[in-house]
């Protein structure tokens, strides 16, 4: 029973530090029209290595919950109004995107390749701008009354991004190739019921 009340305490403390980095890597970027070059996609991807996909996409969801109920901890403010921000999309896409990647690099060993990590997290981030993209283009279209081009949009806001996202990609999986392994292997050592417990 120590041990599994010592495992939730662990999941929560990690689920925590996980909301927690997104919303430091909000703030390591650069600007850019309507979006931002940040760190944020490398947190929320890490998120879904090391925490698996359901945990590591509840740690990205709780992040959005706190800055949708007010928490300036977005790129651009926060509170419930950020969901008309063309850039909103995005987030949506990284509780996703978290999960697909968490999902993907899950083995009945609990060490998936390189290859399978690294193609878990492209397809995380390929996840990420099929919900982002399109929230995009619909919020400017709708309510910015702004109309984006279909070359536009795919350059501006999908391409333009990618060589940057590549490179998170790779440095997530390196590191989630490193950490995955410790992770699971304490996460599945057997647990000791208080009748199992060595007497004294």
């Amino acid at each position: 029973m120590k041990n599994s009340n010592r495992e939730k305490i662990n999941k929560i403390t990690l689920v925590a530090m996980f909301a927690a980095l997104a919303a430091i890597g909000a703030f390591i970027r650069v600007p850019f029209p309507m979006l931002s070059f940040t760190l944020q996609i490398l947190f929320t991807t890490m998120a879904g290595l090391l925490l698996g996909g359901e945990l590591g996409a509840l740690s990205v969801g709780m992040y959005i919950l706190l800055g949708l109920i007010g928490l300036p901890i977005f790129t651009g403010g926060g509170g419930p109004a950020y969901v008309l921000q063309p850039s909103f999309g995005y987030l949506l896409g990284m509780i996703a995107g978290a999960f697909v990647t968490g999902k993907l690099t899950q083995t009945k060993d609990g060490k998936p390749s390189f290859l399978r990590i690294i193609l878990a997290c492209y397809a995380g981030l390929l996840v990420i701008y099929l919900i982002g993209v399109p929230y995009l283009y619909l919020v400017c279209r709708f309510h910015l009354e702004k109309t984006i081009g279909a070359d536009v949009l795919l350059t501006n806001y999908f391409l333009v991004f990618m060589p940057t996202d590549s490179i998170k990609m790779v440095i997530a999986a390196m590191i989630g190739h490193r950490l995955i392994p410790v992770l699971r292997k304490s996460a599945k050592k057997p647990e000791i019921s208080d009748a199992e417990e060595p007497a004294n």
